[in-house]
Parts: C-alpha cells; structure tokens; sequence
C-alpha cells in the first residue's frame, strides 16, 4: 500500500471538531460491491428481455387470472318506458328542472334539450348518467341523491323521449 493509514484531513475545524481520515476501503466491501452491481445488471437483463416478466405481463396475468374466476356479467337492463312512467316525469321535469331548461327543453342557463347535438351524450344511459352524477363544473348538481334512482329514471325516460334524445 502507497498509502497512509488513519491520516487525518484537517476538517475538524470546520465540523464540529469530527475528525475525517482518508483510508481506502476495505476489500471485501469493494468486492460486495462490485457483486452487487454485477448482480443487479444481471438481474435487470433477465428480468426485461430473457425470462420477459415485466410488470406489465405480470399485471395482464392477473388480470386473466381474476377475469376466469370472476367473469364479468352483463350489467345492462332495459327500462320499458310506459305513459305513466312519461307523465310522472314530465312532472319532475317540470318540478326541479324547469329553471335552467325551461318549460319547452329549450335551455336557459342549462343547455337546449331538444337539439340534435348532446354535450354529454343524448343516448338513455348517458341522460340518466348525467342527470344521476350531475355535471359540477358547469353547475349541474347530481340529482340521484335528491330523487332517487327511480324519479331519475322516470326524468331520464321523459327528457329521452320529449327532447332530441338519440
């Protein structure tokens, strides 16, 4: 060794009077090291590009996995529009969304509910998704939990029907 051992720098002063002694480091600790990053690069090369097990295959493995033992099930229902069904929702309608929409549907501070392009979608579920959740940002509150989900439907099935709904 070229070196001095246990020679010390002269920082003392300037840090609290720790003293800082400059020494090589050990060989086994050099030795661990060098292993380690060997190690990791090895590791790395495996993982990404020979065994292919990405984080991405991974999660899509278990994503199957779940999709076998839970399968999905069709979550759609029809709603069968009757008269009545209609009428109570033109009074709703005519109760809380008269406001903004006006009496005609033709809008206000809320949008035109008989014209032929939606904002949010003119389809059945996306009016009941909009009337349910509401639209915050525009200044539409959520109306299912004022409602309820069946006087929604009734509104949705009104507005679907008397508006230009698609």
């Amino acid at each position: 060794m070229s070196k001095t051992q246990d020679q010390v720098l002269g920082h003392g002063d300037e840090c609290d009077g720790i003293e800082e002694y400059d020494n090589d480091l050990p060989a086994w600790w050099v030795g661990l090291f060098i292993l380690t990053v060997v190690g990791g690069i090895g590791y790395a090369i495996n993982y990404h590009f020979v065994s292919e097990t990405s984080q991405l295959a991974q999660y899509q493995a278990e994503m199957a996995e779940a999709e076998a033992q839970w399968p999905a099930m069709d979550m759609t229902a029809t709603v069968v529009v009757t008269e009545e069904m209609l009428a109570e929702g033109k009074d709703l309608y005519m109760t809380n969304c008269i406001g903004c929409h006006g009496p005609e549907m033709k809008g206000g501070i809320g949008p035109d509910l008989t014209d032929a392009e939606w904002v949010h979608g003119g389809t059945f579920n996306e009016i009941q998704n909009t009337i349910s959740k509401g639209v915050p940002e525009k200044g539409m509150l959520s109306w299912e939990p004022i409602l309820g989900p069946q006087k929604v439907q009734k509104v949705t099935a009104y507005v679907h029907a008397a508006g230009g709904g698609q």
